[in-house]
């Protein structure tokens, strides 16, 4: 009898806490954190990044005009020379050679012309009396002519002579830095040949020359036309050094190419930049930020709530009704710093998920809230908190 109370027992007590185990359930977890931006309008510039190669102010070939072996060498490779420094000497002695003979038939030309200019003088006053014939005076007169024109030719003769023998001292065309020699004393060289001497290059300032496509050209010019885009407040222009580094001075454009290169289809823009440290170098490939012009009212979406879909599209995941997370197909123009220009999809007031992404499904819902990582405005953190 005992042993059967002590079983209904048992069972009442397994009943009991089954029952109870049924109707407590856990907790359901909170919503997930996320950091959020309210989009909003601004004014932001219009950049471009566009590839380039710097180039000298000024650059000039040494070159000999004239043939010889060079006797001396007078500057320093890679130093810098004024214009009209003496850079090279070539052997002189068969130029001063050929000043001399020039000299001396100038000067057998000046004895020549005064006995036919006398001699032309007598028979002019003798044709008068008929003591000489006409022709006698009008050979007489014809040779003083070919002497005083004999003169003439030798006094050029000497002249070139001159200019020949100056040109065995070469002097630098322009001021800059000179490059390496490329001939050494002892050396021949020839007017005329191949190689220069050496290459001067004037960097105080200098120019970068970047291609843009015609077809960005049109869009910008057809952006400004309908009114999206003002035109920049001059035309400022960054360069972005080899190693990723900012140049600190900024330069200016100077003038776009009128013609579009039928090979590439591009435009050269030609900028200036100071130089005072020769920090650029000509040959350099750089890349160079334009500001073309001026996006009045631009929505900015960090770059860090844009995502792209298997299909290679732009989406975004905003806070939508009853705060919950929903996916947006977007459109994006450029990237301005860490942002991108949102041409689709977004508009002001949406609230940008920017953190929390991670395992993020559309209809969750969420705790929107400040972001911690991204950068965004006072007011555009304020909104997304609330």
């Amino acid at each position: 009898m005992q042993k059967g109370i002590f079983t209904g027992l048992l069972a009442c007590a397994s009943a009991l806490a089954l029952s109870a185990c049924g109707e407590s359930q856990p907790p359901a977890p909170p919503p997930p954190a996320v950091g959020v931006v309210t989009l909003k309008t601004e004014s932001a510039p219009l950049l471009n990044e566009l590839p380039g190669r710097i180039a000298a102010l000024e650059t000039a070939e040494v070159r000999p005009q004239i043939g010889g072996i060079i006797r001396r060498r007078l500057f320093q490779e890679g130093g810098f020379v004024q214009a009209g420094q003496l850079l090279y000497e070539i052997d002189d002695a068969p130029y001063r050679a050929a000043l001399a003979q020039a000299q001396g038939s100038l000067a057998s030309a000046n004895a020549t012309i005064a006995s036919t200019s006398l001699q032309a003088q007598r028979y002019k006053d003798l044709v008068g009396i008929n003591a000489v014939s006409k022709q006698q005076y009008d050979d007489a007169a014809a040779a003083a002519q070919q002497a005083r024109a004999n003169v003439a030719a030798q006094r050029g003769a000497v002249q070139a002579a001159q200019v020949n023998q100056n040109f065995t001292r070469i002097r630098a065309p322009i001021s800059g830095r000179i490059g390496r020699s490329l001939f050494t004393p002892g050396a021949l060289v020839q007017a005329g040949q191949a190689d220069p001497l050496a290459t001067i290059q004037r960097t105080d300032s200098v120019y970068v020359d970047v291609t843009q496509s015609a077809a960005q050209i049109i869009d910008l010019k057809q952006a400004m036309k309908k009114g999206g885009v003002s035109e920049a407040d001059g035309a400022r222009i960054q360069l972005i050094l080899p190693n990723g580094s900012s140049y600190p001075i900024e330069g200016r454009l100077q003038f776009s190419e009128v013609t579009v290169d039928s090979t590439s289809g591009a435009v050269t823009l030609r900028a200036s930049f100071p130089n005072p440290d020769g920090l650029l170098l000509p040959g350099m490939y750089v890349r160079a930020k334009l500001v073309e012009g001026q996006v009045a009212q631009a929505i900015l979406a960090p770059q860090q709530g844009i995502s792209r879909d298997a299909r290679g599209r732009a989406t975004a995941m905003v806070v939508g009704k009853d705060s919950k997370a929903e996916l947006r197909q977007v459109e994006v123009d450029r990237a301005i710093g860490d942002k991108w220009i949102v041409t689709g999809g977004l508009k002001p007031g949406d609230k940008l998920i920017v953190e929390g992404l991670l395992n993020l499904r559309p209809g969750t819902v969420v705790k929107p809230g400040a972001p911690q990582q991204v950068t965004a405005t006072a007011g555009a953190a304020q909104g997304g908190a609330n």
